[in-house]
């Protein structure tokens, strides 16, 4: 309780516990503890003080430096977009880069079969293909093309890390390019081919493509430049027009043309999508090359599409549904081996190092081509064994030596490989004896003519006996000259070549085209040299006109793109006559008579004339059947690349076969003629001589054996 009065301290209770006072020692000790741990405390912030000025410091270093080496380097980089911006030509000027021109080839109906060298269809811009296709190459190469300055950082660390997620080097395959980039590279950043830097083309564009980091960002400065001097759309004018698009295409107008026969500006979703994708690996992706892998990467694209808003749901699902397909030129390989075998007929300054854009027109006729590739696909998968390696080739052509129709080989959907019917130079075996009786028939002998088919042998200087056989080693005694030629007896033949004489033989050959060189040996008159199928082709259509030379061949004219007058005209066709045309009517009605009645019966087809004659070599290494109706000429080898021996094939067998369903396609909806032969007459029983000094001979005088006696007697022969 508390007590006070007016004036005085209020009374308080003494405190209970009284204050302690420290002792002096202990004051002390707490003011040490205090100063020490505020020394402490000081040594500390001036350390951390000093660590903070000290990074202070450096940053201000590394950034004076970053700023300064920043600057130069934008000066540098803007320095070099300067040189290159002003080095760049108009756009106008980028569109057309080909280092080669192409060649564009047309059928006998003004119908394009086949492209080579570096296609181009034209000048594109983005404003006149079509949108789908526009939108297909956006969406595919660069989504944010419309907006960024040429480079896009984010697609560079996008495709870094992919790279390396995938285990490969940072520029080691996706580079993040964009459209102007892959421009700047189209076009080697600017950079000229030089001869004497690069020893080839193929090196200069090699050395263009290179992905090194000094590349990649030159490559970088260069697209800078491009995005100042032009604008978006011509940008993608220029890629459009320059990107390789696979089978020769270059740009989108020749790969439309090439691939669908259709300009870009009229490309459907689905066809648009399948060119954009060919920009990722143009020959890996060709639908020429495999049609599905490239159908499967256009409907990705579409997805792509789709996703960046360009088509709809329902459109994306249709076009998916509805892939492209290509043109019937585009199925058929670029024209294969006719087409080779045109390219190398022509000027090489105009064909395989043209620098020009070219149009040839030829001879083929494409109906006749499909006829002759679907005819030996049927033999061979019909009637051949199966797993066989044996290969065959046909010509077709008319009395004049155009030539229709050439396939190869059995693989007929090819560019630039083997063609065995201009390349392989077979024995022709007695394919070969149309020209021995050719030679026979001029000089006035007659197809009622005998001969004596008999054991024979000659003595040859140098060389010792030959005695040729037949081929079923049986003997048929007296024989005309037509029964001789129908069985294709070799005694008789050889009779007669050397009762003519080989020289003559090989003359009148020669004057048909077949100019290699020819046996000088009495193995002349069995086919014992060697000639390609085009040449035996061409030798009988000169048979089939009367009688006069014909030179094969299949290009008609050849002109520059945009020209009317043709720079070059054929180099082929009928020449001067080699024997007459009574002679060659003759010729015709007895090789009839092989088709009709004889070893080439096999080649028969719907009551027509055909004349013809089989060829089987030695061994059987080759089997030939050529012949001719009215209207066509075709011949047909078949054999071994190695030149095993055929089992069981003979000229009259399968060679004969593919030659008549090689000619019931030909012959669709072809009236019947006749063929222009001439039935001998009978022959006068008196010895004369006709107007032409020709001698006519009695059918019944041993005319043959006597003259061989005169001609052989002398050097021991014994007929």
């Amino acid at each position: 309780m508390i007590y006070t009065k007016r004036g005085k301290k209020p009374l308080m209770a003494d405190s209970r516990y009284p204050k302690r006072k420290n002792p002096p020692v202990a004051k002390k000790a707490v003011k040490k503890f205090k100063a020490k741990q505020h020394k402490v405390i000081r040594r500390r912030k001036k350390k951390k003080n000093l660590i903070v000025r000290f990074f202070k410091w450096l940053m201000r270093g590394v950034w004076a430096i970053v700023w300064r080496v920043s600057l130069m380097m934008m000066i540098m980089v803007s320095l070099f977009v300067g040189y290159f911006w002003s080095t760049l030509p108009t756009a106008s000027v980028l569109l057309d880069g080909r280092g080669r021109g192409s060649v564009t080839l047309k059928d006998r109906e003004g119908e394009t079969f086949a492209w080579r060298g570096n296609q181009f269809g034209g000048i594109i811009t983005s404003e006149t293909v079509s949108p789908a296709l526009k939108n297909a190459v956006v969406a595919t190469e660069d989504r944010r093309f419309f907006w960024h300055f040429g480079v896009s950082p984010r697609g560079i660390a996008s495709a870094v890390r992919i790279n390396l997620s995938e285990g490969r080097g940072p520029l080691e395959g996706h580079g993040g390019s964009t459209i102007t980039q892959q421009t700047a590279k189209l076009l080697c950043l600017g950079i000229e081919f030089d001869q004497n830097q690069w020893k080839n083309e193929a090196a200069y564009i090699s050395d263009c493509r290179r992905n090194s980091l000094q590349r990649k960002v030159k490559e970088a400065i260069y697209a800078i430049a491009m995005e100042l001097k032009y604008s978006k759309n011509e940008i993608l004018s220029i890629y459009l027009n320059r990107a390789y698009m696979g089978g020769g295409a270059y740009g989108a107008e020749a790969a439309a043309q090439r691939f669908f026969g259709k300009h870009a500006a009229e490309t459907s979703p689905a066809e648009a999508a399948m060119l954009a994708g060919l920009l990722t690996a143009p020959s890996n992706l060709s639908p020429t090359a495999n049609l599905q892998r490239s159908q499967n990467r256009a409907a990705t694209v579409l997805r792509l599409m789709g996703e960046q808003g360009y088509l709809s749901e329902k459109e994306v699902a249709r076009w998916q549904s509805e892939p492209a397909i290509l043109s019937p030129a585009a199925r058929r390989k670029a024209g294969g081996y006719f087409a080779d075998w045109v390219m190398e007929t022509g000027p090489d300054f105009y064909t395989r190092n043209t620098t020009e854009d070219v149009i040839i027109n030829t001879t083929l006729d494409q109906r006749i081509q499909r006829a002759a590739e679907d005819a030996l696909a049927y033999v061979f998968e019909n009637k051949v064994k199966e797993g066989s390696k044996a290969e065959a080739a046909i010509v077709v052509m008319g009395a004049d030596g155009a030539v229709r129709a050439m396939v190869g080989g059995r693989e007929n959907q090819v560019i630039g490989v083997f063609n065995r019917a201009i390349q392989a130079k077979r024995q022709t075996g007695s394919a070969f004896k149309p020209f021995v009786y050719a030679a026979a028939l001029d000089i006035g002998y007659s197809p009622l003519n005998t001969v004596l088919d008999e054991p024979y042998c000659l003595d040859i200087p140098g060389s010792g006996k030959y005695c040729p056989r037949n081929y079923k080693n049986e003997y048929n005694g007296r024989v005309t000259l037509t029964e001789a030629l129908q069985q294709s007896l070799n005694i008789p033949a050889v009779k007669i070549s050397e009762a003519v004489g080989r020289d003559i033989i090989r003359q009148v050959a020669g004057q048909f085209g077949l100019q290699d060189e020819l046996a000088v040996g009495p193995a002349l008159a069995l086919g014992a040299s060697e000639s390609t199928l085009l040449e035996m082709t061409g030798a009988y259509a000169g048979i089939l006109n009367g009688g006069s030379s014909v030179k094969p061949y299949g290009l008609i004219d050849l002109r520059e793109q945009g020209e009317s007058e043709p720079k070059w005209w054929k180099s082929g066709g009928l020449g001067e006559r080699v024997i007459q045309e009574e002679a060659a009517g003759q010729l015709i009605w007895m090789m009839e008579k092989v088709v009709s009645e004889g070893t080439g019966q096999r080649a028969q087809f719907e009551g027509r004339e055909i004349a013809g004659k089989t060829g089987t070599t030695q061994a059987a290494r080759d089997a030939w059947f050529v012949g001719f109706t009215a209207d066509y000429v075709a011949g047909v080898w078949m054999g071994y690349d190695d030149n095993t021996p055929l089992s069981g094939v003979t000229g009259g067998g399968l060679p004969a076969e593919i030659f008549r369903e090689t000619m019931i396609r030909v012959h669709e909806g072809v009236p019947i003629k006749p063929l222009p032969m001439l039935p001998p007459q009978k022959i006068s029983t008196s010895s004369d001589t006709s107007q032409s000094g020709k001698r006519k001979l009695n059918s019944n005088e041993n005319f043959i054996e006597k003259l061989l006696q005169d001609i052989l007697g002398g050097i021991g022969a014994k007929p």
